[in-house]
């Protein structure tokens, strides 16, 4: 069925251009055929396409088409992204900061959205609180940016820790890790949204996706772009 037919509601694309957003699609309860033709759709405009928590099934279909240039799917995040026109990246890469490495596919997530919106990244692994000192040498960097993306799970302490170390913005994202207690992200969530320190801002549990985006316009926005 044609994307066209889908009864979707139609994106604002002069909005969408004005801004540099990419095109996105959440995959999950759609079908195979109606994430092909909905990317095809979006594609068509020339903006960058992302498609998140994507089956790699999906992707073979996009490729075997042959209509996509720079296409790749990242199989630990489940996304597939398609990049487009010519690219202007960022002055300052945004860091991505992870307590463990069991946070990595949601920090990934967060990358390749920062990727599709022609941000750079740097992603920062295993410098939870359980071994904050391999956190001391990176303080410096993350003191000359403008945002952080910090990704945990368990308890979620490390975003009101390096909350208290910098002065941007830092957008926390509570993972799914954890044991019974941690209640699926839930407790990770609660801690943050509880933090102490001054510039937290959290997004959804597992959702990399929205910190991704919150952290890329901020960068734009201080590069006066």
């Amino acid at each position: 069925m044609p994307f066209e037919d889908l009864g979707f509601a139609r994106v604002d694309h002069h909005r969408q251009i004005r801004q540099g957003l990419p095109e996105v699609i959440f995959c999950p309860n759609k079908t195979n055929e109606q994430i092909v033709s909905i990317f095809d759709a979006l594609a068509k405009k020339g903006n960058n396409v992302l498609a998140t928590r994507a089956n790699e099934e999906v992707y073979k279909l996009l490729a075997a088409t042959g209509k996509y240039t720079n296409l790749r799917y990242d199989e630990l995040s489940k996304a597939i992204l398609l990049l487009q026109g010519e690219r202007k990246l960022s002055e300052t890469a945004i860091p991505i900061v992870t307590a463990g490495t069991a946070d990595l596919s949601v920090a990934t997530e967060a990358k390749i959205t920062c990727e599709a919106m022609n941000q750079k990244t740097d992603l920062i692994c295993d410098v939870g609180v359980a071994g904050l000192h391999r956190l001391f040498d990176k303080v410096k960097q993350l003191q000359s940016v403008n945002a952080v993306i910090v990704v945990a799970g368990m308890e979620g302490a490390l975003a009101s820790v390096i909350g208290g170390l910098v002065s941007c913005p830092v957008i926390a994202v509570p993972t799914s890790v954890g044991y019974g207690a941690n209640f699926g992200g839930i407790a990770a969530l609660l801690t943050m949204l509880n933090s102490c320190a001054s510039g937290v801002t959290v997004v959804n549990i597992d959702n990399g996706f929205s910190a991704g985006i919150s952290a890329s316009l901020i960068n734009r926005k201080a590069e006066g772009k």
